[in-house]
């Protein structure tokens, strides 16, 4: 006996919304190569290829044609059946917080569903730096609130919900040059960075891991948006450090093999107030459920690998 995952189904309807398997990740809370996995799960299931593909583009087969008006009734018979039975559960207010460059990715895939979930519950979100979103949960403000940190030197009572892995990043024609940014730095100039203003955990990781290998650095742009500071690289002002998954596309990653410097992982983060609301807990564990989700992914697609 066969079932179909609502999971794959949604996936696969917003890859083929989108034609991209970078940006689908980001709407759907996965990792690119999640992103895959899903795919070939859902192929394997109906035992047909539903996606086609090469290095530029991303398009559906006859029978990807076929499922899709399926997946996208399925998919909102899904959140329609989990609203109605879930809407007079919980209600009241949530304060949340979070990153710029977490809340583009990934927020649509958690407080799209936990609204239709729970419509009772009206959320208050915020946008910030990380030192901001701490700075006002101390101070009350804030129910709960998505961290980036280094995981060594966590905030107290920080509960984990995955690691980072963070990669090096430039402008399109960087991928193509052996190493010589770095060699030009050691000889005449430093190598410019494009960094969120500190305190950012993928600011330190950069510039801890050009001066563990004696690579002089200078701060060439400084913006508090993901999107902002991937302008910058792509209009070659200089180099970053981000989140795999987060790579926009046309900025290539940096390999190892071309001198690059390894860069250790951050970790994400919830701060949940020590008295939270029922609609306050009941958004802390769904995001948690997600977050188990994305991280069960990006172990299959590895063993995959």
């Amino acid at each position: 006996m066969y079932d179909v995952d609502t999971a794959l189904l949604r996936t696969f309807v917003v890859l083929a919304e989108t034609k991209s398997f970078s940006r689908t990740g980001q709407r759907v809370g996965r990792s690119q190569s999640a992103v895959s996995s899903q795919i070939k799960r859902l192929e394997d299931n109906f035992g047909t290829l539903l996606i086609e593909r090469d290095t530029r583009n991303v398009g559906l087969t006859p029978d990807g044609e076929k499922l899709l008006p399926y997946a996208l009734e399925m998919v909102r018979m899904a959140d329609a059946m989990l609203g109605r039975f879930r809407e007079d559960d919980i209600e009241g207010e949530v304060r949340f917080g979070s990153p710029e460059d977490f809340a583009t990715a990934f927020l649509p895939s958690i407080l799209g569903p936990f609204a239709a979930a729970h419509p009772r519950v009206l959320l208050h979100v915020t946008c910030d730096l990380t030192l901001h979103l701490i700075e006002a949960f101390e101070r009350g403000e804030q129910d709960l609130v998505i961290v980036k940190q280094d995981p060594r030197a966590g905030h107290p009572g920080a509960r984990a919900l995955w690691r980072e892995d963070l990669v090096w990043v430039g402008p399109e024609h960087a991928a193509l040059r052996a190493a010589p940014p770095l060699a030009e730095a050691r000889a005449s100039k430093p190598l410019p960075l494009v960094v969120s203003p500190a305190p950012c955990v993928y600011r330190a990781r950069a510039i801890a891991a050009l001066e563990t290998i004696g690579t002089p650095w200078a701060i060439a742009f400084q913006s508090p948006s993901h999107a902002g500071c991937a302008a910058a690289v792509r209009a070659g002002l200089g180099y970053a450090v981000m989140p795999r998954g987060l790579v926009p596309a046309g900025l290539p990653v940096l390999s190892l093999a071309q001198g690059w410097p390894a860069l250790n992982d951050a970790e994400l983060c919830l701060l949940a107030a020590t008295r939270l609301t029922e609609a306050g807990q009941a958004l802390a564990a769904f995001i948690h459920t997600r977050a188990s989700e994305a991280q069960a992914d990006r172990l299959a697609a590895g063993a995959e690998g």
